[in-house]
C-alpha cells in the first residue's frame, strides 16, 4: 500500500506533469495542423530540429510563411514555386531547413536537334534552318543581324554583289593578273606564269559568269570520255591539236580519244608500255600518287584511275590556256602551275612518279634547277619518266640536249633504269650515301641542314640538292590500300604542340571524320550527289578525304593546307592522297566551275583575323561549279555571320545544328549554288 502510494506521488512529480502536458501539446498541433492542411487555411507553424547533434531540446520556430496563403496542390507540381519558396525560407531562416522537402519531379525529356546523338553519331532526322527565297530574289545591298556565341545579336554588313563582266568567266585572280604582269622586270624564266595577286580590297568582288548555255557537267566516269561543248566553249586547241588525237569536237561535245602529243594511240597502251619497261612501278601498289608535268588535256592521269593511281596534273596558262580547264571539266585532278623561279606548292618528297611527256621544260638550264625541283618533289626510290624527242631522235642539237640530261641527272645520282622508244626512265636514289659520295665540288650541292624542303609558300627555287631524312621516312611507305590509314613515319616532324601521340591524334582525326561521312551518307545522301571534284579546305590529315574513298565515293579531293597553320602536306602525300599549300586570304590557283563541293571545317574561326571572310566566300563562289554545294562547319557566331553572306551571293542556304562533346557546339552551313 505504501508503495503504491509513493508510485502515484511520483505522477505528481513537476518532471512528470512537464513531460505530459509538452506531450499534449505536441499532440495538439499535430491534430490541428493536419485537420486545418486544406486548401484554403494559412499555414502557422512548423517544427525543425536543431541542426545540433548535442542539444537536448528541440525548438519551436514562427514559419515564415505566417499570414500567407498557398495552393499546396500547386506547389507539389510546381517545381518553380518549391524552388521560389525553398529560396525565401533559406535567406529568412538559415538554420531552420524543412524536414522532409518534396521529392524534385522527374528531369524533362532531353530533345536534341542536332545531326549527332548523344554517342556522337549522325542521326537520320534533325533540323534543318529555314529558307527565304525573297531573302536572295535580289542582290542588293544588305545589312543583316547575325547571333553571337551568347545570343547577342552582331550586326553584319553584306556589300551589293553583282554579276561580273562577261570578259571574267574564266577569272583566276592572281594568274590574269595583267598590270603585275606587265610590270615584271623579266619573264625570260617563266615569271608571268606564276602568281601575281591583286592588292588588298582590289580583289574579285562580283560573282563569276557561267558561260551562256552552261550545263550540268558529265558525270564520271563518262566525263573522262565527252564533256559539254557549251561549258568550255573553246574549239582551239581542237584545232590545234587535232592530229595528235588530244580532243576532238562532235557537235555539242568535246570528245577526247585519250591520245597524246608522244602517245597518239591512246594513254592505256602507252601505260601498259612504262610497266613493262619498269615493273616496279607498279601502277596502284607501289605507285600510288603521281605528277603529271605539262598535262595537255591529262588524259595521262584519266586513264591512270583505273589503275588506283591519283594523278596532279599541272600546266601553266600558256598559248594552251584551257588545258587545265578541260582537266578539270573532266572530272581529273589538275591545277594551273608552272616550273618557273619558285617551288611548286607540293611538299617534298610526294610523288611516287613524276612524268613528263613533251611538257616544253627546259630542265637542264640554269645548270638544272628545274631538274633539282623535281628531285625535291619526287620521293626517294621514285621514278622520273620522260618522253621527248631528245631520247629517240639523233639530230646534232637534239643529240647534245642529250647528253646534257643524262651528265644532270648522274651529278643528281640518278639511275638510268630503262630506255625504250621514245621513254626514258631514272630512279632517285633511296638515301643521301650517293650524294655524299660525289667529286668534291660537284655542282649541284647538297642544301645546307636548315633549309627546310616542304617550305614552299612564295620560296625561291634553291640550286642544291635537297637532303632526304636520315631515318629514311618518306622512302618507307606501305603500298596502296595499306598507306590510306597507317600512320606514316613522317607524322613525327610535324610543326605541332602535341601532348599525346602523334599516332593517336592521326587515328582520332580518321575515325572522327569516318563517323560523321558515314553520317552524311545516311542521312544527307551523299551517296546521290555523284560527287568528282572535292576540296576540303582546311584538311588536316586528310581524314575527310579518306573517309570518303571508305565510302567508295567516286571522286578525288583537292586536300588544302592552310599557311597558318601545321603544314600537314607531307603525311597527306604519305597517305596517298593530293594536296597543296595556300593561303586563303589570297585567291586558289584555278579556273572557275572547278568543284562539286568544298568543305570547311573550323576554317573561318581561324581566318577571321587575318583575312576578308567575305573575299573567302566570293572566292569560293568563283570555284563552285554551279549545282554545286558548300558544307561549312564552325562556331555557332561564324556560321550566322556566313549565312547572311552566303545568302547575299545567291547560294540556297540552310542551317543544322550539331553538339559534339560536352564543350563543343557547331552549327554546320550548307549552301547550293544555282545551276543558273
Amino acid at each position: 500500500m505504501l508503495a503504491n502510494m509513493k508510485g502515484f506521488g511520483s505522477l505528481k512529480s513537476p518532471i512528470f506533469v512537464k513531460t505530459a502536458g509538452f506531450a499534449f501539446v505536441a499532440l495538439a498541433f499535430f491534430y490541428l495542423g493536419k485537420h486545418w492542411s486544406d486548401d484554403s487555411y494559412q499555414q502557422l507553424i512548423f517544427f525543425s530540429s536543431n541542426s545540433d547533434l548535442n542539444a537536448k531540446t528541440s525548438s519551436i520556430s514562427i514559419s515564415p510563411n505566417f499570414n500567407k496563403t498557398f495552393d499546396v496542390k500547386s506547389l507539389i507540381n510546381d517545381t518553380n514555386v518549391v524552388e521560389t519558396l525553398a529560396d525565401q525560407t533559406s535567406a529568412a531562416n538559415q538554420q531552420t531547413p524543412l524536414l522532409s522537402p518534396p521529392s524534385p519531379p522527374p528531369p524533362p525529356a532531353v530533345q536534341r536537334l542536332g545531326l549527332v546523338d548523344e554517342n556522337g553519331v549522325m542521326r537520320d532526322e534533325f533540323e534543318v534552318g529555314e529558307y527565304d527565297p525573297d531573302a536572295v530574289e535580289s542582290l542588293n545591298n544588305e545589312t543583316s543581324m547575325a547571333e553571337g556565341d551568347k545570343g547577342d545579336r552582331v550586326r553584319v554588313r553584306v556589300p551589293k554583289f553583282e554579276v561580273c563582266p562577261v570578259s571574267l568567266r574564266e577569272y583566276i585572280p592572281c594568274l590574269d593578273n595583267n598590270e603585275a604582269i606587265k610590270g615584271l622586270k623579266s619573264t625570260a624564266k617563266g615569271e608571268k606564269f606564276e602568281r601575281h595577286c591583286p592588292e588588298k580590297d582590289k580583289g574579285l568582288n562580283c560573282l563569276v559568269p557561267a558561260p551562256k548555255g552552261y550545263k550540268a557537267p558529265i558525270r564520271w566516269p563518262r566525263s573522262r570520255d565527252e564533256v559539254w561543248y557549251s561549258n568550255v566553249p573553246h574549239a582551239q586547241l581542237a584545232e590545234y591539236k587535232g592530229g595528235q588525237n588530244w580532243i576532238t569536237v562532235d557537235k555539242d561535245k568535246f570528245k577526247f580519244p585519250g591520245g597524246g602529243t608522244q602517245f597518239i594511240h591512246g594513254a592505256d597502251k602507252y601505260l601498259d608500255q612504262i610497266s613493262k619497261m619498269v615493273p616496279e612501278i607498279a601502277f596502284g601498289n607501289h605507285t600510288r600518287v603521281a605528277l603529271d608535268v605539262g598535262c595537255g588535256v591529262a588524259s595521262f592521269g584519266a586513264y591512270l584511275f583505273s589503275r588506283n593511281v591519283l594523278t596532279m596534273s599541272i600546266a601553266p596558262k600558256d598559248v594552251h590556256e584551257n588545258q587545265i580547264q578541260f582537266a578539270l571539266e573532266r572530272g581529273v585532278p589538275a591545277m594551273v602551275a608552272a616550273f618557273a623561279t619558285r617551288r611548286l606548292l607540293y611538299p617534298s618528297q610526294a610523288f611516287d612518279l613524276i612524268h613528263c611527256s613533251r611538257c616544253r621544260v627546259n630542265w637542264t638550264r640554269d645548270d638544272g634547277i628545274l631538274l633539282l625541283e623535281v628531285n625535291r618533289l619526287l620521293r626517294a626510290g621514285g621514278y622520273f619518266a620522260w618522253a621527248a624527242q631528245p631520247v629517240y631522235k639523233h639530230e646534232p642539237l637534239l643529240e647534245e640536249q642529250w647528253e646534257e640530261m643524262t651528265n644532270l641527272t648522274t651529278r643528281l645520282c640518278w639511275n638510268l633504269v630503262k630506255i625504250e622508244g621514245y621513254i626514258a626512265i631514272w630512279q632517285k636514289p633511296l638515301n643521301n650515301s650517293c650524294y655524299l659520295n660525289r667529286e668534291p665540288g660537284t655542282l649541284p650541292p647538297l642544301c645546307d641542314k636548315n633549309d627546310d624542303p616542304d617550305d614552299v609558300w612564295y620560296v625561291d627555287l634553291k640550286p642544291c640538292l635537297s637532303r632526304l631524312p636520315e631515318d629514311g621516312s618518306g622512302s618507307n611507305i606501305t603500298n596502296w590500300p595499306e598507306r590510306l590509314n597507317n600512320p606514316p613515319q613522317r607524322l613525327q616532324i610535324i610543326k605541332l604542340d602535341a601532348y599525346i601521340s602523334r599516332n593517336d591524334l592521326f587515328k582520332a582525326e580518321s575515325r572522327y571524320w569516318k563517323e560523321i561521312i558515314d553520317s552524311y551518307v545516311r542521312a544527307l545522301h551523299w551517296g546521290a550527289f555523284k560527287l568528282r571534284n572535292v576540296m576540303d579546305m582546311r584538311a588536316g590529315y586528310g581524314g575527310f578525304a579518306a573517309a570518303l574513298i571508305g565510302n567508295q565515293l567516286d571522286c578525288w579531293v583537292m586536300n588544302v593546307v592552310p599557311v597558318s597553320g601545321p603544314n600537314t602536306l607531307p603525311v597527306i602525300y604519305d597517305r596517298g592522297l593530293l594536296g597543296v599549300m595556300h593561303d586563303w586570304c589570297e585567291p586558289f590557283d584555278t579556273y572557275p566551275r572547278t568543284y562539286d563541293l568544298i568543305h570547311a571545317a573550323g576554317l573561318f574561326s581561324i581566318e577571321q583575323k587575318r583575312c576578308n571572310i567575305t573575299s573567302i566566300m566570293l572566292e569560293m563562289n568563283r570555284i563552285l561549279r554551279p549545282g554545286g554545294r558548300v558544307y561549312i562547319r564552325d562556331s555557332i557566331s561564324v556560321i550566322y555571320e556566313l549565312e547572311v553572306i552566303g545568302k547575299a551571293i545567291g547560294w540556297r542556304v540552310a542551317i543544322r545544328e550539331t553538339a559534339e562533346g560536352p564543350h563543343a557546339s557547331y552549327r554546320i552551313l550548307t549552301c547550293d549554288k544555282n545551276l543558273r
